[in-house]
């Protein structure tokens, strides 16, 4: 942080926020406030240039038309791109990840160049990826299991210069047929879990929140409802 307040940035909502993706700002925000940060939400949408100096950065889901939009406004406007660079925590959610791969194909068979913050390529599946999905992380500094509901056709293949988020338990993940799930790149963190993905996972919300801040570690929240919440869902895949 560079002031008193959390900037947390939510990238193209107009494009970018099918599944309700936005909500991962939101819950950022919330926890934050309710350790006493002040905390505010900067919408950034196809009419503003992308900051490169917010504290946090959240993208959501998108259909082929607005992921092509969303690529092309990255693409222009490099903000997000240099926030990167600095080491500022990044959230991708589904065709986010793809977006901010080398490539990715359409439905059509479209291949449309990305914004490369990640090492991977996605191509289409033969079959659409829905359900319950849980995985478990592999990235250090998370310990519990991370669900989510996934919902995407795209395949995503992991390169050298990227390694996965988790491993996944129950579902398919990047659908490729390696038992990954999602990517991590630096700060930069990306996911196919839907739910929003910081509701479920609060242990992923205060990682990305104590980078954001520039600490090791936050005090706990104790929130039985959200503990209620993730035991919920997470026999709802057993079953």
């Amino acid at each position: 942080m560079s002031d008193s307040t959390l900037r947390i940035g939510l990238v193209l909502p107009d494009v970018m926020g099918t599944y309700g993706d936005g909500g991962n700002a939101l819950v950022l925000r919330q926890r934050a406030r309710m350790r006493g940060i002040d905390a505010e939400i900067i919408s950034i949408t196809l009419d503003d240039e992308v900051p490169d100096s917010l504290d946090v950065y959240t993208l959501g889901g998108a259909e082929d038309y607005a992921q092509r939009l969303a690529t092309r406004h990255l693409t222009r406007y490099p903000g997000l791109q240099r926030a990167a660079a600095a080491g500022r925590p990044v959230l991708a959610i589904c065709a986010a990840i793809q977006v901010l791969g080398h490539w990715y194909e359409t439905s059509a068979g479209e291949r449309v160049d990305g914004i490369s913050l990640f090492d991977l390529t996605t191509a289409p599946q033969q079959t659409r990826s829905i359900g319950e999905l849980v995985t478990d992380p592999v990235l250090p500094g998370l310990t519990q299991p991370l669900s989510g509901f996934e919902n995407h056709r795209g395949g995503s293949t992991l390169g050298a210069d990227a390694t996965p988020l988790g491993r996944v338990r129950h579902g398919v993940g990047n659908g490729v047929g390696d038992g990954t799930e999602g990517v991590v790149a630096g700060s930069v963190i990306g996911t196919y879990l839907h739910g929003p993905a910081l509701a479920r996972n609060p242990e992923l919300a205060d990682f990305l929140l104590a980078r954001a801040i520039g600490t090791d570690s936050l005090a706990p929240l104790d929130l039985p409802e959200v503990d209620r919440l993730r035991a919920e869902r997470l026999a709802a895949a057993r079953r």
